[in-house]
């Protein structure tokens, strides 16, 4: 039996919105965890119809949804087999795109779809895999994207519908990480993207209550963001040399909510200790 592989069956159930998402904040733990014989069960809530195509946003002319969605659910299948998810399911609702966006409101989308109606559908799954531990976003979606916080809420209540006692985290980077992150480019000669509206991002340095050494799966979860080429939010990181994508995105860490963390608690290297 190979080191650190676990005897007993474990499953960790990751829920993200987007086709792509599961590989930048979480695609460390799933191979990490999938490596050591733990049952992953990797939850995509939309289609991903606001993609790009090609070089057209949405809205542009020729911007068509399906070949986005046919691009993307391709993607999403190579990226989960590189990551060795084990299963891999999807809720089908519609990219409700940027906070704003007319496509907000739009039927079927993600953001207009009552919680407790995409719960139910996410509760079934809970029910099903009996997960030990689940990931997903803060209240904020991270950044502030109305899936990212449909996610948040749908899980949360899916959880409470399905009487789960699963260990419950919010994927998140620590705030203090970023002028790091910005130190790290300028010495290799590039620079990291900046956005004044994006809202802050991540989590205070005293918030997080878990941090997972992922780096001998960078290659992996390198590979697994490349499998979404179709996407230009990827190129930026498919632009970095490897050693630095390693420091940069190699060590993911986590806000635990379920049971609570508080300041001064050990801080956790394994998401599923005590299970």
């Amino acid at each position: 039996m190979a080191p650190g592989y676990r005897s007993i069956m474990l499953t960790l159930m990751a829920v993200h919105a987007h086709p792509d998402d599961e590989a930048t904040s979480t695609g460390g733990i799933l191979a990490h965890y999938a490596a050591q014989g733990v049952r992953t069960v990797l939850v995509t809530c939309t289609n991903g119809e606001q993609g790009d195509h090609g070089d057209l946003k949405p809205g542009d002319a020729g911007h068509d949804r399906e070949q986005v969605v046919a691009a993307r659910m391709a993607e999403l299948r190579e990226s989960a087999d590189i990551l060795g998810v084990t299963h891999l399911e999807t809720l089908g609702y519609a990219d409700s795109g940027m906070m704003g966006w007319a496509s907000n409101e739009a039927p079927g989308s993600f953001w207009s779809t009552p919680v407790e109606e995409a719960a139910g559908v996410l509760a079934e799954l809970v029910r099903r895999y009996r997960p030990d531990v689940v990931v997903t976003y803060d209240e904020n979606g991270f950044y502030g994207h109305p899936d990212h916080i449909q996610a948040n809420r749908v899980t949360v209540a899916a959880l409470d519908a399905a009487g789960s006692d699963a260990k419950l985290y919010w994927s998140t980077i620590r705030r203090s990480a970023f002028a790091r992150f910005g130190e790290m480019m300028a010495e290799s000669g590039l620079e990291l993207p900046q956005d004044e509206e994006m809202p802050e991002m991540g989590a205070a340095d005293e918030e997080i209550g878990a941090t997972v050494d992922c780096r001998p799966f960078a290659e992996a979860k390198h590979a697994a963001l490349r499998a979404h080429a179709s996407q230009s939010d990827a190129a930026f990181f498919l632009g970095l040399p490897l050693p630095l994508f390693t420091e940069m995105m190699g060590v993911e860490e986590f806000v635990r909510v379920r049971p609570p963390w508080a300041p001064g608690d050990e801080v956790e290297t394994d998401l599923l200790a005590g299970r």
